[in-house]
């Protein structure tokens, strides 16, 4: 299961366990319900019918950064390092600036997870070292509340496609 994997949610709080999950999946499916965006489930035709979610969220928390349109991605470790997190969440940039609009998406994780980070920047976000938080709803001793903030606004997003 993606979210027991403790490799998969090794720069989260805490693993999911079965009913965590479902409730995390249900979360995710009432948002696409109300929005017309979300977390989609990927495949890989021929190869795995579901390897991870990508997609739009809002996040639920209060910051400097907030409302916002964040892009996020987790994908099994069987997975990893083939390029799906990237393709997934440009066909996601695609969606927002395009369909939707969006002016600017976010996105966000524990300084260390230099895996995100670097698809992040893959997908040409940036980082301002001055927008870094400390992710409100962690205690302020975990090791996981310091997080790093990337963006991309549709301007610069529209620049390096037509690169």
């Amino acid at each position: 299961m993606l979210n027991a994997d403790p490799r998969v949610m090794a720069y989260f709080p805490d693993i999911l366990d079965r009913e965590q999950s479902d409730l995390l999946a249900a979360r995710i499916r009432k948002g696409l319900a109300d929005r017309e965006f979300g977390l989609w489930a990927l495949e890989v035709p021929g190869i795995a019918d579901f390897v991870g979610f990508a997609g739009l969220s809002v996040a639920t928390f209060e910051a400097h950064f907030t409302p916002c349109v964040e892009i996020g991605w987790r994908l099994a470790f069987d997975h990893w390092g083939k390029g799906y997190a990237s393709e997934a969440a440009s066909a996601a940039l695609a969606y927002a600036f395009g369909s939707l609009g969006l002016q600017e998406v976010v996105s966000f994780s524990t300084s260390a997870n230099r895996r995100s980070i670097a698809v992040m920047q893959r997908i040409g976000m940036t980082r301002s070292p001055e927008d870094d938080f400390s992710y409100p709803t962690l205690p302020a001793e975990h090791r996981f509340r310091p997080h790093v903030l990337y963006r991309v606004k549709r301007s610069d997003w529209t620049d390096l496609k037509r690169r």
